[in-house]
């Protein structure tokens, strides 16, 4: 395919820009989201398709041979506003695995679907290729992640070793190749040749830079110890790099890298680019937000105006503070209570999260507040760990994030939980009047906190062996109470549910059959990593993100 239309020597024009056909597709707008940024889920992907045409190109975040796990938290750090340092550490199911999701995906005809992939030879990068190909409107072809040994920027500082990349895959599908290509290069424009030599059908540009390290009360703050620097400061860099790879190649280009304004976006097109995609800009908004912002930044650029930028949350913060650990209250052999030396600012439905370095980092939702104190369950390697824990020890907590809950004055609250959800909903009812707490567990020995409960509202207690209260399923004990209710009574109810995600399940499908959809909100945890919008681990099924749109998120019907 020959270049698009822009003439790099010209005056910005935001006609041609706005209305470019990218590899013979005519889509909707020349904006893209990198890879590694949101669109890690084909939920989420799919939910971008459906609202914001504004993202004429989405790229899925890199697709290596087998499953990885990618690194153990903290993933992402910040280090001045809109600025980050990240390591997720290419974390993906494996190839077959994405293939089959984002074959169920519906791509519109006038959107383009770019998958990115990664291997650690050439012969990897093939076999990748082949499995993917056929669900992609394109592959891109990572070779320039910063902080994944064997991966990525090692490979991608070879001009020969691009050029063999390049060409292996091209050999094998027939389907668009971009190689993405790092900007940690003493020339990049020689690596962006030996792509097109390879037969590249167009190039991206710039992935992110480094390895940069980042520390926290003289602890690194990244589980790798050091990551690749993204957001308003690599700007620069990125645009030195698109020019640079312009001047030398005659290609498609997707720029990217510390874009945020539609003034960022016009310097970009300037020094090359056809297509420009923003990344960490997006981190902290909520979906809605992400929706209005693509709309001002697609306005901008049809207006001539810069308005866009001022939707960016730059009082995202990400700062530790010290707590140190006061006591450490055994339930049972696997539920203990961690209570801290300080208090912290949390409104009901926010959480926080604890870090021990050298250990990890987790979301929790705050039991109390003043002092702290949380619930563990011991359910993988940094709970496990947690439940060890000797009085004294230092830990530093960062947020709250999340949206707090807001009912309407005067409405009914019932909560509904199991495990730790319990100390979500006890803040809900803590800070709320009027509310009624369901909780359940296996056996009574594993319920804590209920004398502070009862204290707040009233109780309603299930156990499977009925050892303490009703002897059956919560969900049970509350269709009991909800058929005892008046249509008026049932009318002003409001519902949240937090636990395992079959309890919130099955609640949920009770409620509905007495209330309203905009009456029910849960929160279940699909794997909160970063906390800010950036993974996209916490995707829920309709597309939501838990750690920016809920952790409590109103009932719909693929939730």
């Amino acid at each position: 395919m020959s270049k698009l239309s822009i003439s790099k020597a010209a005056p910005f024009n935001s006609s041609k820009f706005l209305n470019n056909e990218f590899f013979g597709k005519k889509i909707t707008s020349p904006f893209t989201i990198p890879s590694g940024i949101v669109t890690t889920a084909p939920s989420i992907i799919q939910h971008i398709f459906d609202t914001m045409p504004e993202v004429g190109v989405l790229t899925t975040k890199s697709v290596g041979l087998e499953p990885r796990p990618g690194y153990r938290e903290p993933v992402i750090s910040q280090y001045a506003p809109g600025c980050f340092v990240n390591a997720v550490g290419l974390t993906n199911p494996g190839a077959k695995q994405l293939a089959e999701q984002l074959a169920t995906l519906n791509v519109p005809e006038d959107r383009f679907l770019l998958t990115s992939i990664f291997g650690g030879s050439v012969e990897e990068f093939v076999e990748v290729a082949k499995i993917v190909a056929p669900v992609s409107d394109g592959l891109e072809l990572n070779l320039s992640c910063p902080h994944a040994k064997g991966y990525g920027m090692a490979m991608g500082q070879d001009p020969e070793l691009v050029k063999e990349i390049t060409a292996a895959v091209k050999a094998v599908v027939d389907i668009p190749v971009i190689p993405k290509l790092t900007p940690n290069s003493d020339n990049i424009a020689e690596i962006a040749k030996a792509a097109v030599a390879g037969g590249a059908d167009g190039l991206c540009a710039i992935n992110t830079v480094g390895p940069g390290y980042t520390s926290s009360h003289g602890h690194p703050v990244l589980s790798n110890g050091a990551g690749g620097m993204s957001g308003k400061g690599v700007l620069p860099i990125g645009l030195k790099c698109v020019r640079e790879i312009a001047e030398a190649v005659d290609c498609p280009i997707i720029g990217c890298g510390g874009v945020s304004s539609a003034d960022d976006v016009r310097a970009f097109v300037d020094a090359g680019a056809d297509v420009v995609g923003v990344g960490s800009a997006l981190i902290g908004l909520t979906t809605d937000e992400m929706r209005d912002y693509f709309q001002t930044l697609h306005r901008d650029i049809e207006n001539e105006k810069n308005q866009a930028e001022s939707q960016i949350r730059y009082d995202i913060d990400m700062q530790f503070r010290p707590v140190t650990l006061v006591s450490n209250e055994r339930v049972t052999d696997d539920i203990c209570i961690l209570t801290f030396d300080r208090k912290v600012n949390v409104q009901a439905g926010e959480f926080i999260f604890l870090w021990i370095p050298g250990l990890g980092e987790k979301p929790f939702s705050a039991l109390t507040d003043d002092p702290f104190s949380l619930v563990v369950i011991d359910v993988g390697l940094f709970t496990h760990e947690l439940m060890a824990l000797e009085p004294g020890i230092e830990a530093y907590v960062r947020g709250p994030h999340g949206i707090p809950v807001s009912p309407a004055d005067g409405a009914k609250i019932m909560t509904v939980s199991g495990g730790t959800g319990l100390a979500a909903v006890y803040q809900i009812a803590r800070d709320f009047d009027n509310a009624e707490i369901f909780t359940g567990a296996r056996s009574g020995e594993r319920l804590y906190f209920l004398d502070e409960c009862k204290k707040i509202a009233d109780v309603h207690v299930a156990t499977d062996d009925g050892t303490e209260g009703y002897q059956g399923f919560v969900t049970e004990l509350l269709k009991e109470r909800l058929q005892q209710m008046s249509q008026e009574e049932l009318n002003n109810l409001v519902f949240y549910n937090c636990g395992p995600e079959p309890m919130v399940h099955a609640a949920i499908k009770v409620q509905r059959e007495f209330c309203r959809d905009d009456q029910i909100f849960s929160a279940i945890d699909y794997l909160t990593k970063c906390g800010v919008g950036l993974c996209g681990a916490c995707a829920a099924p309709d597309g939501r993100r838990l750690c920016v749109d809920g952790p409590f998120l109103e009932a719909s019907d693929s939730l």
